[in-house]
Order: structure tokens, then C-alpha cells, then sequence
């Protein structure tokens, strides 16, 4: 457990390759999914002498509304610069980037808790190369390993978020990362599958020295807010910072941040100093690793790139931008719980998955058709009883939704988009089960087959008799035949015993099989045994 003279000060940049049709400064395309090496590649991309780059407008837009759903400030001029390093997967011996005026500064991003972490700015940039290397040698004392360039990645357009360093946990730290990727994906920028590369996150991390008495002086109100990290880091020294770089998962990230919270700590409490330096992550021994000493800003000699112009936005541009972007990820979240009336767990799901999300809104509608009409209509319902019975109904569509259909989908490997079902078919199962037409045994039968087959619920429950016994008379006989038939249970129930009742209820419903209503069997066994 880290000391409580130390406070992690935690700061991320995250990459996210934005899914343009063609890399940033030319026409090669840009797909992702492209397997054969240095098959998207051009004269520009490949930085032969003479080729000239041309910006990538729909990446300057993609760039600015990522900005704009962030709260950033949108700067109406802004201009690329030649950041100068040299790796084997950078064919200019430069990036073309942004450092001094990038097009968005600010802006947060709010985490579940209710933590909002301070965007620092948004860039636009390009990405580099691939390296490939040769898998372990068997032998290494006689064989070498080989490494390749595949240059498909290299100009691929790559936003670029720096936060400010509010970040105080790896768990923290993963939830930033995860929100960010479901606003990429909700905006249409990006995929951001942090599995091909299209994301990757890069920790700073370092180690503060916290005031003595600075604890204790803050009341119990400052250390629940969102500014108590920020009034803490202001009564603290700050300390030498690590970057870790390339995380490729969301997982790696949390592992990677809280072991190097913990690997400084020992230094520090053993009375050594912590190297300014950049790490690795090795994910099979579970800890960082070094790689080389850590850069500053003015070793990358930036300067204005000479061969593209200024990019200048007019305001009437970026309002036509802001008026594009949809509903976002939190909105979403709020909304469903207030529209819906389903728990924020629930919400969440729904928001995390798009696509479930759209089919339950959907689901719902119909529900909401069902209740203006079938309740009023068969029910005779007054508008607050309508209420209750369409919350009710939702809440059991969302149940089943999260529940039965991710595991059947799971199973079969299929995502929402090869569903079967319809939306309307799906909005009668759950009627049926709501108005107790069918056992939830029933219900499972039923739905396994809709999910096969796409067939109709009613139609699946009349072809194999699947509907709920509620006839009074009909149980009434059925349930007689039960309590002659298991006498010692009907001693005992009527020495006390309630579990006998139950077994008696389950003997009922195996005579019926599974299709006498439970609560209605009940009620007649007991009325039987007085």
C-alpha cells in the first residue's frame, strides 16, 4: 500500500486513429482491416523528395466536434508543425503535428462518479508506421531475429487528447479511457479498437510529496469534491514523471498505472530518486519495464510546417459542426433512467452497447403503443395504473434484453445486428409474459426459438401449447388429483410446514407441465387444504 506522504499525480495522452476514407496528407486509403503489408501506400505517405501533403478536411472535422462534445475551445486559426524524431516507422524523419496552436484547448470529461477530469487540448496529427517483429528465436545465441516496416499505418489521421493530470488511480484511469472510446464511437470519429490499434493510451505518472498538515486541513467536503484533487496537488511537491507508453487495452492500462504508482513508492520510501524516463509494459510479467529516457518538448524542434497553410474556421463553420454532433454517451445515460425508469446500472448497459441500446428504445415504443391501447382497452385501466403497468413492462423487456438475448448471442457468437427478432416480436413475448399468458419456463422455450428462427411468439406458444393453465376449475381438478396423490405432504403442510406447500405447487406444475399458474396454484392448494 502506497505511503500516505505520497499522492499519485496522473496525467494521460491517447491516440485515436479517426476512420477517414484516406490518410491525412493524401489520397492512400485508409483501412485498418487491410492485412498485406505496405499495400495503402503513396509517394506522400512514403515521403519521397517532391510530394507535397494536403489536409484532410473531413479529419480537421472529425477533430473539431470531438472537441466540441468535450466543451473545448475551438481556436479559428490553427496551423500544423514538423515534430523531429527519427524511428525506423517514420518515413519523413518528422510527424507532421500540432504543438502550439492546436485546434482545441480545454474542455472535460466527466467519469461515472461524478468526477470531471480537464482536458489540456486536442490535436490532429499523423500516425506513423508498424513494426513487425520476427517471434522469439528458438536459438538466440545463433539465430537472428528479424523486424519489418509495414507502412499501411504511417499518415493515417490520429487525434491526439492530452488531460491534465486529475487523475489519481489506474481504475480512474481505465474508466477515462472507456468513456472516451464509447464519445469516439457515439461522434463517429472513430472505432477506437484499442485491438487494432486504433487507440492506444500513454500514462504520465509521478509521485507527489504531500505537505505536512495538508491532510488534515481540508474538511470532509473538500475531499469528496472534484477539486479536491486539484487543491491537494497545489499543498503537495510534485515529483519526477514516468511515462508509459502504448497501452494497447483498457485492462493493460489500470495494471500498468497501479504497479508504477507502487514501483515509485519503494523508491521513494527507500530514499532514492525516481528517473525521469520512459517504460514498457510487459503483460505477461505484470510490470513496467525501461525503455529510454523521456523526451521534452524542445528536443522534438518544432517548427510551422512549410508546405501546408493555416487552417482557419469561421464561427458559422464550427456551429454547423456543433449542430451534427448527437446525443452523447452521459445524455444518453440520464435519459434512459428518467424516460425508462430503469436502474443506472441498466442505463449504463444500454449505453455501453449502441446497438442494444437502439433495439430496447424500439422495444420500448411498441410497449408504449401496447399500453395506450390493450391496458385502457382490455384492463380498463386509469392513466396512472397505465403508467405503472408500461414502467413495469419496460423494466421486464429490459430485464429480458440484458439478461436472456446478451446470453443467447453470446453463445452463438452473433452481436445484435444478426438478431432475428424483431422488435415488435419481442415487445408480444414480453406482453405474454407480463400479463401472465405464459410461465417464465415457458417464456425461455419460446424465446430460444424466436432467436433461431425469428418466429412469431404466439405462434410458437399455440404450436406447442406452451400457455399458462388459469382456468379455476381446470387447476381446480388437477390440483385434487395432487393432494390425494402425496398425502404425507398434506400432513405435513398441515402440521406447519410451508415448504411442503411449495412441493406441492411443484408437483402441480410437473402434472401440468409447467403450464398451471404458480400464483394461481397456490391460492387453490390452499384453499383445498383448509
Amino acid at each position: 500500500m502506497l505511503n500516505k506522504k505520497y499522492k499519485p499525480v496522473i496525467g494521460l495522452e491517447i491516440h485515436a486513429e479517426l476512420n477517414t476514407k484516406t490518410k491525412m496528407f493524401c489520397d492512400s486509403p485508409n483501412n485498418p482491416n487491410e492485412t498485406r503489408p505496405n499495400t495503402n501506400v503513396c509517394p506522400i505517405c512514403m515521403a519521397y523528395p517532391g510530394t507535397l501533403p494536403v489536409i484532410n478536411l473531413e479529419a480537421v472535422k472529425k477533430t473539431v466536434k470531438v472537441g466540441l462534445a468535450l466543451g473545448s475551445k475551438i481556436n479559428e486559426l490553427s496551423w500544423f508543425e514538423r515534430k523531429n524524431y527519427f524511428y525506423p516507422d517514420l518515413p519523413k524523419g518528422y510527424q507532421i503535428s500540432q504543438f502550439e496552436k492546436p485546434f482545441c484547448e480545454g474542455g472535460t470529461l466527466k467519469l461515472s462518479g461524478g468526477k470531471s477530469v480537464r482536458i489540456t487540448r486536442v490535436h490532429l496529427e499523423e500516425d506513423t508506421g508498424r513494426l513487425v517483429h520476427e517471434p522469439e528465436a528458438r536459438n538466440p545465441k545463433s539465430e537472428i531475429r528479424k523486424s519489418y516496416v509495414d507502412f499501411n499505418r504511417a499518415g493515417v489521421s490520429l487525434m491526439e487528447l492530452v488531460t491534465e493530470p486529475d487523475i489519481e488511480t489506474g481504475k480512474e484511469a481505465k474508466e477515462f479511457g472507456e468513456e472516451l472510446q464509447l464519445l469516439l464511437r457515439y461522434l463517429g470519429a472513430s472505432e477506437a479498437d484499442m485491438e487494432k490499434g486504433e487507440m492506444r493510451v500513454e500514462a504520465n505518472i509521478s509521485l507527489s510529496a504531500i505537505a505536512e498538515g495538508a491532510e488534515q486541513t481540508r474538511t470532509d467536503a473538500e475531499k469528496s469534491s472534484a477539486s479536491s484533487a486539484l487543491n491537494q496537488r497545489k499543498s503537495a511537491v510534485l515529483g519526477t514523471k514516468v511515462e508509459i507508453k502504448n497501452l494497447n487495452s483498457f485492462k493493460a492500462c489500470e495494471r500498468a498505472i497501479d504497479y508504477e504508482i507502487a514501483r515509485q513508492g519503494k523508491i521513494l520510501e527507500g530514499g532514492e530518486k525516481v528517473i525521469q524516463e520512459t517504460r514498457g509494459w510487459n503483460e505477461n510479467k505484470s510490470e513496467t519495464f525501461s525503455q529510454r529516457t523521456k523526451e521534452e518538448s524542445h528536443d522534438y524542434r518544432y517548427f510551422p510546417e512549410p508546405d501546408l497553410p493555416p487552417v482557419r474556421l469561421a464561427e458559422a463553420e464550427i456551429e454547423a459542426l456543433r449542430a451534427e454532433i448527437p446525443e452523447l454517451p452521459a445524455e444518453r445515460r440520464a435519459r434512459f433512467v428518467k424516460e425508462y425508469s430503469i436502474t443506472e446500472k441498466d442505463s449504463d448497459i444500454f449505453t455501453s452497447n449502441r446497438d442494444l441500446g437502439n433495439y430496447f428504445e424500439k422495444v420500448a415504443s411498441e410497449l408504449d403503443d401496447w399500453a395506450n391501447t390493450q391496458i385502457n382497452a382490455d384492463l380498463n385501466r386509469r392513466g396512472s395504473a397505465r403508467i405503472d403497468q408500461r414502467k413495469s413492462a419496460i423494466k421486464l423487456a429490459a430485464n429480458y434484453l440484458i439478461t436472456e438475448i446478451q446470453k443467447l448471442l453470446a453463445e452463438s457468437g452473433q452481436s445484435v445486428a444478426d438478431l432475428k427478432i424483431s422488435p415488435e416480436d419481442f415487445s408480444e413475448l414480453i406482453v405474454l409474459i407480463f400479463k401472465n399468458t405464459i410461465s417464465s419456463s415457458a417464456a425461455q422455450t419460446i424465446l430460444r426459438e424466436m432467436f433461431e428462427t425469428g418466429a412469431d411468439p404466439n405462434h410458437v406458444m399455440e404450436s406447442k401449447n406452451l400457455s399458462q393453465m388459469s382456468d379455476q376449475s381446470e387447476l381446480k381438478r388437477s390440483a385434487q388429483e395432487i393432494i390425494a396423490q402425496n398425502s404425507q405432504a398434506v400432513a405435513d403442510y398441515k402440521k406447519g410446514k410451508s415448504e411442503s406447500l411449495k412441493f406441492l405447487v411443484g408437483q402441480l406444475m410437473r402434472a401440468t407441465k409447467g403450464r398451471a399458474n404458480p400464483q394461481v396454484s397456490e391460492e387453490i392448494l390452499k384453499e383445498l387444504l383448509k
